[in-house]
């Protein structure tokens, strides 16, 4: 592919809700610029922005996807990125290379839930967008209707420049409102619509929409305003570039309607993409750090080289292959750059233009271009690449912590000494899992966004790389403690053939406040018990907290003073004073009022206002107490803390309450009682269970 100049590329997300179309329009786009010979459909699996053996089986985006090619004078790279709410986090990334965003709206259903997650994430971005409308072929779509959804979520701010010719099944072409032309177009042809006159029925609707649109346009500029009160109108060339600064400047939303499945409009859709988004010379300001300050960098042709590392995949052939996108300079084949991150000098052998799984060679890249090159030593996702030593160091986004865990184990042995190779290499590619051991269950827990994300994880790993492995809700790690005070005697004594074994010791066990875990202190006085015997003390009763005393959880926040006790000098022994330790922590247990202790989380959910109330009464009805809330715009975040115990369930029926439009997030908090009901089923249970061990 040849090189072309920062002015000359088009860096687009394409971005909506999953099932909106984004991939099948992306197939239509590549195939009506010829960078492929057929029109490649999803529901085939082979299209080329899904590609992975999990995309193509499940029929649904899970990685995003980019795809360059050349469109008239433009070079075109697409991200296609997932759009279900268990993948946003890739959606996410993956707009920090984007100049601009196409939102793509089904035409049945309208404006959906990841809709408004991906149009946050873009307005956060400062990122100009395009709304097209999709599946205006399909029965009960609504152009009007799509529209309305849009203008309702988003504002007037959103213009439609196109207008459908015909809707569902006899929708066959579109009027272009910027001039004022129709495009006729046959179904499932090369997507190149033949131009035409208006036709007369609908001249009416098209004249009134494109004086919207030149009203919209004209609005925003002095010297456009002053033209259209003279004359009434815009010429088309001061309406395209009045159209573009708009868009640039977030003050206009285009909306745009096509068929992608039957390549209807198409090519309009290119030509706007080519004509009306900025370059990334253009674009938005890029948040960096440079000596310890923020800064606000922008592309720039003319200095060093520099890139950002937006994505890194896992590929079975070529190893970690990176996607970066080229910040300033020139970057060229088998350049040498500097890892900000990890001070690792890496050389860039065949740099590549990507094309979904393929890699185009080039000899440069300029700046604002998106590359891909396999093999780094040490570069992974959100790293700064650059010439020297003193380059500033680019932001990426922050991906929002995994909302739920499940416990992970192997099937086999084998799968077990390859589990931490495989997950290292999924985690490289995933920003939005965590793999770590609870130091409280002793389990492996894998943290996703949702049970489907990690069904797929845990289908990658016996796919790709021949791992089984299989989840488990994770255990709750209950804790147990005292609510009072005792003072016990713990006294060993056993009698054998030679040496006996005695022990003797009387401790104080008393509450410590939440936290505090375990202490352990010694008031012995006159050598009642030998200062050498005095830590097996201890470690008796460490050992026995271990263990539990009401369901086996281990015991906490309490402490233990050993103040008297007895030894013989003959019978005495580590062992032995270890034994009456354990046996006094029993004896204190029972005088003490114990108690069960369980894990209370903190729970941050954002939903919209109007669910509000139910979740509030949802929580209530899980033993949680809100902790306070915040309304930014239509939405509503509620803070609560919740029992553990009552969140394990909680994503599936948070997506019942709300339609899938609310997301949460938890964390650990702090330990609490555990109502006195509630304990006596967990006790019951967790002896049940000792007896079933104990007869096998």
């Amino acid at each position: 592919m040849k090189v072309f100049d920062t002015s000359d590329i088009r860096n687009v997300a394409l971005i909506g809700h999953g099932h909106s179309g984004k991939t099948s329009l992306a197939s239509a786009m590549l195939f009506t610029a010829g960078a492929t010979d057929r029109h490649l459909k999803v529901d085939e699996g082979n299209t080329i922005t899904d590609f992975d053996e999990e995309e193509v089986a499940r029929k649904i985006t899970i990685f995003s996807a980019v795809a360059a090619f050349p469109w008239q004078k433009t070079k075109l790279n697409i991200i296609d990125t997932p759009g279900f709410n268990i993948f946003l986090p890739e959606a996410q990334s993956a707009m920090v290379a984007a100049d601009a965003a196409v939102i793509v709206v089904d035409g049945v259903a309208g404006v959906e839930v990841s809709t408004e997650k991906v149009w946050q994430f873009a307005e956060e971005m400062n990122l100009p967008c395009i709304f097209v409308i999709n599946k205006l072929d399909r029965e009960r779509s609504s152009f009007e209707r799509a529209v309305e959804s849009i203008h309702e979520r988003f504002g007037r701010a959103a213009v439609p420049v196109h207008l459908p010719l015909g809707e569902e099944k006899n929708f066959t072409g579109i009027i272009d409102l910027i001039r004022m032309k129709s495009y006729c177009y046959k179904p499932d042809a090369d997507g190149k619509g033949k131009e035409s006159e208006i036709p007369t029925p609908q001249e009416a609707a098209a004249d009134k929409a494109h004086e919207a649109l030149v009203e919209m346009v004209a609005e925003g500029n002095d010297e456009l305003l002053e033209e259209f009160f003279a004359t009434g109108t815009l010429p088309v060339e001061h309406l395209v570039s009045g159209l573009k600064e708009a868009v640039k400047n977030r003050r206009i939303f285009p909306v745009l309607c096509l068929s992608a499945c039957h390549n209807i409009g198409t090519d309009l859709a290119l030509s706007h993409l080519s004509e009306i988004l900025p370059s990334p010379a253009e674009g938005r300001a890029i948040q960096a750090s440079e000596n310890g300050k923020e800064v606000q960098k922008t592309v720039a042709p003319g200095e060093s080289g520099s890139a950002f590392v937006f994505k890194t995949a896992a590929d079975p052939f070529a190893g970690r292959v990176t996607f970066f996108k080229v910040i300033s300079g020139l970057l060229k084949d088998d350049a040498h750059l500097n890892n900000m991150r990890s001070s690792v000098n890496e050389r860039l052998a065949h740099i590549a233009t990507p094309f979904g799984k393929t890699m185009l060679p080039v000899t440069e890249l300029r700046a604002g271009d998106i590359g891909v090159v396999a093999k780094l030593k040490d570069t992974l996702t959100s790293d700064t690449l650059c010439e020297k030593n003193n380059c500033a160091i680019y932001q990426g986004v922050e991906i929002a912590e995994p909302s739920i865990a499940y416990a992970v184990s192997a099937k086999t042995r084998n799968d077990e000494d390859r589990l931490s190779t495989a997950i290292h290499k999924i985690l490289e590619e995933d920003r939005s899992l965590r793999f770590y051991r609870d130091p409280m269950t002793k389990e492996f827990l894998l943290a996703g966004n949702g049970q489907q994300h990690l069904e797929v994880v845990v289908s990658r790993l016996k796919r790709r790389y021949g791992v089984e492995v299989q989840l488990n809700a994770p255990k709750i790690p209950y804790r147990e403690t005292i609510r009072g005070t005792a003072s016990v005697q713990g006294r060993h004594k056993k009698q054998t053939g030679g040496h006996g074994q005695f022990g003797d010791c009387w401790i104080r066990m008393e509450p410590l406040p939440r936290g505090e875990k375990f202490q352990f202190a010694n008031e012995i006085f006159g050598g009642a018990i030998p200062r050498n015997f005095v830590p097996a003390v201890e470690k008796g009763i460490v050992e026995a907290a271990e263990q539990g005393f009401l369901a086996g959880y281990p015991v906490t926040d309490f402490k233990v003073t050993v103040y008297d006790g007895s030894y013989h000098d003959v019978d005495s022994s580590e062992m032995a004073f270890k034994l009456a330790g354990r046996k006094a922590f029993r004896a204190g247990m029972q005088q003490a009022k114990p108690a069960l202790l369980e894990p209370v989380m903190k729970v941050s959910v954002e939903t919209p206002i109007d669910f509000a109330g139910d979740l509030m009464s949802d929580f209530n009805g899980r033993r949680g107490r809100v902790s306070g809330m915040d309304i930014k715009g239509n939405m509503q975040t509620i803070n609560a803390q919740v029992p553990m115990s009552e969140m394990l369930n909680y994503q599936n029926e948070l997506i019942s309450m709300t339609q899938g439009r609310a997301s949460f997030h938890m964390e650990f908090d702090h330990y609490d009682y555990v109502p006195v009901p509630q304990a006596e089923k967990i006790i019951a249970a967790a002896k049940s269970h000792m007896t079933v061990e104990e007869e096998e």
